[in-house]
């Protein structure tokens, strides 16, 4: 019996691997066939030539087109563990959702972490190489020969990056043994480089999601037809007279498209959404710095919380689990508006049908680097009580309650500050405007009175 019993417990835990592993590999399908039409969509058509070089470019695609499915497997990590521990805690007992368990979760959070490191610290840099390379002098030229200038290349940066790390550790830890770990690459050395990837990430969104936060009301007003009740007549007089006339042809025609539903209803609704969603978020980061001052454990590397679909996560239950999602989908959303609203990002922008693969290639990397970033940035800020799986939760600096604390104090400010300017910009342009014409006014007066003044002079001359 006993021996039966083994074999039936090896056979269930084979099958559970099997699904687990059949599972990730049709996500992460769907993930790659979406981030292939994506990309398509902005590659530049020139570039599809039948020689060499399409060669390295169809190589170079695959591999943006690998890391930009990496990407949204990273974004959607958290709404998918929170929406399967809910479901899982209402229906417990459920048969068609046995294979939603905590082993598939961890698993997905491992590969998530596994593939970010391979994108970041191979797939990426080798791309832009191979882009790059034309093959050693002297070499016969072909396909082989810019892979070895790609692999060689890859060797020196990764030495190069090597000593960095080492050097940075050693000044900031004088450890003989927190040095010399790093020469463990795979359990040490990988995972700490990872984790300062993670901490630039982190702060890349401190400077990104308030900026986008803001920026989000002027995208939607955009995409929207505004009401005629908020519209400014001399703006409206300004913009027809510099823009050309097949724009205001165009805009002519998507006004009378638009229905008085979606004038007059939908865009004051996106507004206040927009606004809710904002409000919250710097509401809950509010409670959660209280929550760090009086509690330990709402540290992002505190205590490890129950099992999944053990407990539901939130005070609300599958409201407040839907809410959580819904912001951080909304934070990712406005730190990629945020990251392109930024002046020094603003040249990655991407084009329809006029986008260089190296352009491709670093869109790649920044949307890796930030999605791999947010579920760290939502469990810092309290966005989320879900606790960091896998390499993500093993970041040292998620225990340094000093980092943490003034990671949620910026957050809170930033945002607060980027919302005050933005509603009060209009009021700041009419003050700008009313100033200037006082001054016009004032050194028009001042012009006139210098005019007059050698007239009078010349008068009292001729007399």
């Amino acid at each position: 019996m006993e021996g039966q019993d083994e074999v039936s417990a090896r056979e269930q835990h084979f099958h559970s691997q099997v699904r687990e592993s059949t599972i990730c590999f049709l996500i992460f399908a769907i993930l790659y066939i979406i981030s292939y039409f994506i990309i398509t969509r902005y590659k530049r058509k020139s570039d599809e030539q039948e020689d060499e070089d399409a060669v390295v470019n169809r190589i170079s695609l695959f591999l943006s087109t690998f890391t930009l499915a990496v990407s949204a497997g990273a974004v959607l990590l958290l709404p998918f563990s929170i929406i399967s521990n809910e479901v899982l805690l209402a229906f417990p007992q459920n048969y068609y959702i046995q294979w939603l368990n905590g082993s598939l979760i961890h698993g997905l959070w491992n590969l998530a972490s596994l593939f970010s490191n391979l994108c970041l610290f191979v797939l990426m840099p080798f791309a832009f190489f191979f882009l790059e390379s034309e093959g050693f002098a002297g070499l016969k030229k072909g396909i082989r020969a810019r892979i070895l200038e790609t692999l060689v290349m890859l060797l020196l940066l990764a030495l190069l990056i090597f000593g960095m790390v080492w050097v940075a550790s050693t000044l900031i830890d004088s450890d003989a043994a927190s040095t010399e770990s790093l020469y463990d690459l795979w359990e040490f050395y990988l995972p700490y480089l990872y984790s300062c990837i993670s901490l630039l990430g982190c702060l890349l969104l401190l400077l990104c999601t308030p900026v986008g936060l803001s920026r989000m009301f002027t995208v939607m007003g955009q995409l929207l037809v505004k009401p005629a009740i908020l519209e400014d007549l001399d703006e409206q007089i300004y913009m027809i007279t510099l823009e050309e006339e097949a724009l205001q042809r165009r805009l002519h025609e998507r006004r009378k498209k638009a229905s008085a539903w979606e004038r007059n209803l939908v865009y004051p609704a996106v507004m206040i959404l927009l606004l809710i969603e904002t409000s919250i978020s710097v509401l809950l980061v509010a409670c959660n710095i209280l929550c760090l001052l009086v509690d330990e454990t709402a540290m992002p590397k505190g205590t490890r919380g129950p099992g999944i679909g053990s407990a539901s996560l939130s005070t609300f239950g599958f409201v407040g689990a839907a809410l959580e999602i819904i912001l951080i989908f909304y934070l990712m959303v406005s730190s990629v508006v945020g990251f392109y609203s930024l002046r020094f990002f603003g040249n990655f922008t991407p084009k329809k049908d006029d986008t260089t693969m190296t352009k491709i290639i670093g869109n790649c990397v920044s949307i890796l680097v930030l999605s791999s970033a947010l579920p760290v940035m939502s469990r810092t800020l309290g966005i989320t009580r879900f606790d960091l799986l896998g390499d993500f939760g093993r970041f040292n600096w998620l225990g340094n309650f000093y980092i943490v604390l003034s990671y949620n104090l910026l957050f809170a400010i930033m945002t607060t500050l980027c919302l005050i300017r933005k509603f009060t910009s209009a009021v700041r342009e009419e003050l700008f405007k009313a100033l200037g014409l006082h001054k016009l006014h004032l050194s028009d007066t001042s012009r006139d009175s210098e005019t007059t003044k050698p007239s009078a002079n010349g008068h009292q001359k001729a007399l």
